[in-house]
């Protein structure tokens, strides 16, 4: 019961935020300051243009872990609605160019999962846990099995 509650619920943030992936948490201390490691980000996707200062979520090509960052540069083509955009993590040197897929330079609408709408500070450390530490992962579902198990209904 709990999963399937958990899967309508994210099935229906997809539906109503327009991003195959409505929560992400960030991994790395590349957008610090402003977003630090372990904060969880809720995001949105719409059909206005991107914009240069936005933090976007995009994933590429070759990588399975999307990455947060800010967008530094947009090329908009304005014979169509499609765009380039480049972007860079505040606490990088370089912008993302190394991150994009081999031979790669730009990112396009195709590659952005969504936009940064709001954030919850620190939120998401037991994710990053249970990833780097599997054992936690398992010990949680245990836990959470002997929970239904001893339950009086």
């Amino acid at each position: 019961m709990i999963l399937t509650s958990a899967l309508i619920i994210w099935k229906g943030l997809i539906v109503v935020t327009g991003s195959e992936s409505p929560v992400v948490v960030v991994l790395s201390e590349s957008m610090e300051p402003g977003f630090r490691r372990g904060d969880i980000l809720f995001l949105h996707m719409n059909k206005e243009p991107v914009r240069t200062g936005e933090i976007i979520v995009f994933n590429v090509e070759g990588r399975d872990i999307p990455i947060v960052h800010r967008v530094i540069k947009v090329h908009e083509r304005h014979d169509t609605t499609e765009f380039d955009i480049l972007t860079k993590g505040d606490n990088n040197r370089e912008d993302d160019r190394m991150l994009y897929a081999n031979g790669q330079l730009w990112l396009q609408r195709q590659h952005i999962i969504g936009r940064a709408v709001g954030y919850l500070p620190y939120a998401g450390w037991l994710t990053i846990a249970m990833t780097e530490k599997p054992v936690l992962k398992y010990l949680l579902i245990g836990a959470l099995g002997l929970l239904v198990v001893a339950s009086k209904e």
